[in-house]
């Protein structure tokens, strides 16, 4: 199992962040239909795997960013986080609540 997951993980990691964005609205339109279906649980696996994707990255972004310069030599070594093609719509985490 543990092998499996580390596949899907290094899988997920080398997609595009800005082209799996493009696809949140597509797989949040499909899950707010809720039918007790395989193809439901694909897509909210999938909506899932987007959102962890923009997560992974915002996070890695604030922990290198928080991290201190680095001297070498005398000269500072600066690191900064990785720029990523700004999509114009922005996604949003969603809060999974029962209907009411």
């Amino acid at each position: 199992m543990d092998k499996v997951l580390k596949k899907l993980a290094d899988e997920l990691n080398s997609l595009d962040e800005a082209s799996l964005i493009s696809l949140w609205d597509k797989y949040y339109e499909r899950v707010q239909n809720f039918t007790p279906s395989r193809e439901w649980e694909e897509d909210i696996l999938i909506l899932s795997m987007i959102q962890s994707v923009r997560w992974k990255n915002q996070l890695f972004n604030k922990c290198l960013s928080s991290q201190p310069l680095a001297k070498s030599g005398g000269k500072k070594n600066s690191l900064r986080p990785v720029r990523r093609n700004k999509v114009k719509k922005s996604a949003k985490v969603l809060r999974f609540k029962p209907r009411e």
